[in-house]
């Protein structure tokens, strides 16, 4: 399971990277898209919606299931990854680079130090319960 050592993380399975000046680029996990098999569909709000941390603000599809995605910090959307829509595999093949979800206007950036670093996310996952 690849978890880059520069992403924050989620116990609902999303990554972070801090891009600076209140930007947040989101997506998935590799551990998060393996469990879900083959992405068919990415649901992505619009640039301008509200997202609050803990919340639900989109879904993935899959051939297995449809599962939610998390905001991992509270803010505002500034881009979503129109590239899903045509390719939502890219999810699959690259969850850390193309197939990241949304980038997001971090209203509080004390929240990206609440979430897990990779060492703690792959101690989570490796628990009977967290994967």
């Amino acid at each position: 399971m690849e978890c880059p050592k520069d992403l924050r993380y989620t116990k609902e399975h999303e990554w972070v990277r801090d891009e600076g000046e209140g930007r947040v680029r989101i997506g998935i996990t590799d551990h998060a898209q393996e469990a879900l098999g083959d992405v068919v569909y990415v649901d992505i709000p619009e640039v301008g919606t509200s997202v609050a941390a803990a919340q639900p603000f989109g879904e993935v599809e899959s051939t297995k299931s449809v599962s939610d995605v998390y905001s991992p910090v509270s803010g505002s959307i500034l881009e979503r990854n129109a590239a899903l829509e045509d390719h939502p595999e890219l999810v699959n093949q690259a969850p850390y680079g193309n197939g990241w979800i949304v980038v997001i206007e971090i209203s509080d950036r004390a929240q990206l130090g609440e979430l897990l670093d990779a060492d703690a996310y792959q101690r989570f996952v490796q628990e009977p319960a967290g994967g």
